[in-house]
């Protein structure tokens, strides 16, 4: 009996070839992860090649903005120096008052991108939170409404805040109010998609809990869902405001006095008549300034638009 119960003597080449296979093995490099001795050189030269582009046209408004001579003839590439020439004359120049542009333009585009994140937020909870008729054809026709350019309604703006003008002074042409009231207009379309896929991703539960308690759908989107979808909000107002920040068509139209111009039209000007070789250097420093702004915004909240992008298109 001792005999049967006796261990069996272990093969050594067996226990060799057990442990092998339980050492993990170290993972080979991956071929994607190569520096520029690899084949994937190319992917760095494009990469500074797209930065090269980019900066070219920033690097040529710096140069023409610190030169002293201000004109169109005289800019260059590479500056050659560094003078606030441009900067001095730009800000004295009674006729054209580069301040007064600036304000305009933060009243518009800050008060524009609230109201667009509010409007296209209450319309993007409807259509989220609510079941109602008609649901589907109002999402549909709000995305129909994204495919025609702008350029076809502005006629009818026109002739509409031109007789709104005649009733009521304060939101008719040549205001910023009227202004701003017609950039709420276009306020919903791809907004309120992009509102409502992040919306989504909000559990019901909450609101359902929230009804049990006694609360109503005004209290619920106040003091809970706009809490929760902050990063989206945050996202369109970004893009809101810069898209307000920069536009020149519609501004054009409606604003003709000096005084409540914006920075784009009032740019504009100084670049049209006999006097745009001479004013080049003031129009470059204006706008390396007017940059300020939006450069700021995207560097302060660059995680929340990245946020708010990504959970927002997951659904």
């Amino acid at each position: 009996m001792s005999s049967v119960n006796a261990p069996v003597p272990a093969d050594p080449r067996l226990e060799k070839r057990l442990e092998s296979e339980t050492h993990e093995q170290p993972t080979p490099p991956s071929p994607g992860r190569r520096g520029l001795g690899g084949h994937v050189w190319w992917r760095h030269l494009l990469g500074i090649l797209a930065l090269v582009w980019a900066l070219f046209p920033i690097l040529f408004i710096y140069s023409a903005a610190t030169n002293p001579s201000g004109t169109l003839n005289t800019a260059s590439l590479l500056p050659s120096g560094f003078s606030t020439v441009n900067f001095q004359a730009l800000f004295n120049d009674e006729s054209r008052p580069y301040w007064t542009w600036y304000k305009n333009s933060m009243i518009v585009s800050t008060i524009g991108a609230l109201g667009a994140v509010f409007v296209g937020a209450c319309a993007a909870f409807a259509f989220s939170r609510l079941r109602f008729k008609g649901r589907r054809p109002g999402m549909m026709f709000l995305l129909l409404t994204t495919f025609f350019p702008a350029l076809l309604a502005i006629v009818a703006m026109y002739i509409i805040f031109a007789g709104i003008g005649d009733v009521l002074p304060a939101f008719g042409l040549n205001t910023l109010a009227g202004l701003i009231l017609a950039y709420l207009g276009g306020a919903l379309g791809a907004n309120v998609w992009l509102l409502k896929g992040y919306f989504d991703t909000v559990p019901r539960e909450l609101d359902e809990a929230a009804i049990v308690d006694g609360a109503s759908h005004v209290r619920i989107f106040f003091t809970m869902t706009l809490r929760l979808v902050m990063p989206i909000l945050v996202t369109v107002f970004m893009l809101v405001f810069v898209g307000l920040y920069g536009e020149f068509m519609l501004a054009s139209i409606f604003l003709t006095d000096v005084d409540t111009q914006t920075l784009g039209v009032g740019l504009y000007g100084m670049t049209l008549g006999n006097e745009a070789n001479t004013l080049f250097g003031r129009f470059t420093a204006g706008a390396l300034l007017a940059s300020l702004p939006v450069m700021v915004l995207y560097l302060a909240f660059q995680r929340q638009l990245v946020g708010g992008l990504t959970t927002g298109s997951v659904k």
